[in-house]
């Protein structure tokens, strides 16, 4: 098998607000749509974030209803805490604050107008031992020292 390209595929109510959400605040852009659908990309991500309209006849029975729902759509980024930065200056409402796991994982998640779970982390490769100094700013309350859940 090649795999020539890949996507995630959302069932979602609102197809355009979502689409303007991800163009908006996370710099993707629109590459297809149609009434129904939308296939968003960025140019160095190396894959496309597609929503469909929850009820749409083209999708199988088994799945035409069923929501976008126990996912998180996950970007690795650099500058983890400017891009909590930008997001607050632009009104996106936190709904995980940024969080430091004992593995090396930092990331904080927002919900898109129709609650797909997007969360921006910052993935360091783990240690055997987790760092005594590892902190994670104030989002660090019911925490250890450590950054470990408490």
């Amino acid at each position: 098998m090649k795999v020539t390209a890949s996507a995630v595929s959302l069932n979602v109510e609102d197809v355009a607000a979502s689409s303007l959400f991800l163009q908006q605040h996370f710099g993707f852009a629109e590459v297809m749509a149609a009434d129904g659908f939308a296939s968003l990309t960025r140019h160095d991500i190396g894959m496309n974030v597609v929503y469909l309209r929850r009820g749409l006849p083209t999708l199988p029975g088994d799945q035409r209803d069923i929501h976008a729902t126990g996912l998180i759509l996950v970007f690795a980024v650099e500058g983890l805490e400017s891009e909590l930065a930008r997001l607050q200056a632009e009104g996106v409402q936190i709904t995980m604050p940024l969080t430091c796991e004992e593995w090396g994982e930092r990331a904080f998640q927002v919900r898109d107008p129709n609650g797909v779970i997007i969360q921006l982390a910052d993935w360091n490769a783990p240690t055997a031992t987790p760092q005594p100094t590892m902190t994670c700013s104030s989002a660090s309350i019911g925490r250890d020292q450590r950054g470990i859940r408490a």
